[in-house]
């Protein structure tokens, strides 16, 4: 089970950072990823990390503010989000996958079959 925290309200420039904390089963191996989602809009791809750390993904439109980060020893993952945006407002997700992608595949919700239950971010403007 993945429990996502660390939303909440915030202003445009200001900074968030979401925890995604694992209980259940041990996640340390699975790859993680974070997702979000407005209403009315397909859930869309936010970051990705790889079991290890070594490996990191970001959407174009998140890269240089936000940054993901792990802690297996926590079984947690993090997303900082910095110089935040109205247009980041939404409900933010995190996903693991116990089949590491490959390819273009980190960016697809279909390659992720653990989820969270989301967290909600509002940036005012």
């Amino acid at each position: 089970q993945l429990q996502a925290s660390g939303g909440g309200l915030v202003q445009a420039g200001g900074s968030l950072r979401l925890s995604c904390a694992a209980s259940g089963r041990t996640f340390s191996s699975y790859a993680k990823g974070w997702f979000r989602q407005t209403p009315g809009k397909e859930r869309e791809f936010v970051a990705a990390i790889s079991w290890s750390g070594g490996s990191t993904y970001y959407a174009d439109s998140v890269k240089g503010r936000f940054t993901i980060s792990r802690d297996n020893a926590k079984n947690t993952v993090y997303l900082q989000m910095n110089s935040l945006k109205p247009e980041d407002t939404a409900v933010y997700y995190c996903a693991a996958t116990d089949t590491a992608p490959s390819g273009s595949n980190w960016y697809r919700v279909i390659a992720y079959n653990y989820w969270g239950q989301g967290t909600l971010v509002t940036v005012s403007s």
